[in-house]
């Protein structure tokens, strides 16, 4: 019998493929990714700006990368022992909080913007990527979901929450904007991912996540770059104040990594919902958080988020070295 080319499902495959290894080599550039969008926007803010009016639209993209991963089913078991997430959320969104709050008021006590910026970055919603780092360092990835899931959902309400009840009448921002904001580019997304998922069976997201995924990680580069293009005069280089902010913002991330890790060791959890808890705790969705900055709020407040999203993939792989050792994947 004749045997017949099938050109087409062999360029899929041949596609599908080239998709993955592309994804595969974007994660491992990862740390590289986020300080060149700051770059990018930083040196060439006249062509970046113009990519502002669709940062709902890429971040949206990102988070429907994400979601559909996403499956209700996963987090049955996780909800039933609800310890490990009552205490991420006591730890993440009131201790870490007042940290912040604290050492941000002793550094920067005269610039309530700034100080309202720091409290705003350690206030926003787990990142995505944090996703990534536990599925590297072999951590729980269902409550990983379950808790990128419910902050997710959580964030118009934490977030604009948090920053209030923490700086009170000593900044102007808009509430239900902020509110408005998340819920357009993290929520709705968030939800028509789970239920795409939920109602394909995982065969939709079969086919669109092997080209989401790089998709996603060049839209993170989009919007890094066009969050900073309009903010990119403010960072003086030769101002030391952009420094001290810098490195608060190192010592910030690393505390939230400890803080996380002090958690999970508390509620006595084994190792594999410790690192679960451990990269959901340390990692913000930063460009959320410049997403909202940067529309709401004045450009001093901008800062912490824009110069602490360059170093927050590369403190993630230096403490997972240092904290998540046991059956490391690479």
């Amino acid at each position: 019998m004749p045997q017949f080319p099938v050109p087409a499902e062999t360029g899929g495959i041949s596609a599908v493929k080239t998709a993955e290894a592309v994804n595969r080599q974007l994660e491992r550039l990862m740390p590289v990714l986020t300080p060149l969008g700051i770059a990018l926007g930083f040196f060439l803010p006249g062509v970046f700006i113009h990519l502002r009016p669709f940062v709902p639209w890429l971040f949206g993209l990102i988070t429907l990368s994400g979601a559909l991963k996403l499956r209700v089913a996963e987090f049955g078991n996780t909800i039933r022992s609800p310890v490990p997430i009552l205490a991420f959320f006591v730890s993440t969104h009131i201790i870490m909080p007042l940290c912040v709050m604290f050492a941000a008021s002793g550094f920067f006590g005269g610039s309530p913007d700034t100080v309202a910026g720091f409290i705003l970055l350690f206030s926003g919603p787990i990142a995505v990527s944090s996703f990534m780092w536990v599925n590297i360092f072999r951590g729980d990835k269902a409550l990983c979901l379950t808790l990128i899931l419910l902050d997710t959902l959580l964030a118009p309400l934490i977030v604009p929450g948090t920053v209030s009840f923490l700086m009170g009448t000593k900044i102007v921002m808009d509430i239900s904007g902020i509110a408005v904001s998340l819920v357009l580019m993290v929520v709705i997304p968030t939800v028509i991912g789970v239920t795409v998922n939920e109602i394909s069976r995982e065969k939709i997201p079969a086919l669109a996540c092997p080209y989401l995924n790089p998709a996603s990680k060049i839209c993170l580069m989009l919007v890094i770059a066009a969050n900073t293009s309009p903010v990119a005069k403010t960072i003086q280089l030769d101002n030391p104040e952009v420094w001290k902010i810098a490195g608060m913002c190192i010592l910030l991330s690393v505390g939230g990594f400890i803080v996380s890790k002090f958690t999970a060791v508390a509620v006595r959890c084994n190792f594999e919902k410790n690192v679960a808890i451990f990269f959901c705790g340390g990692l913000r969705n930063i460009s959320a958080v410049t997403t909202i900055a940067v529309t709401f709020f004045p450009e001093s407040a901008a800062l912490p988020a824009l110069l602490g999203i360059v170093f927050q993939q590369t403190i993630s792989a230096i403490m997972g070295k240092l904290f998540a050792v046991r059956r490391v994947s690479y």
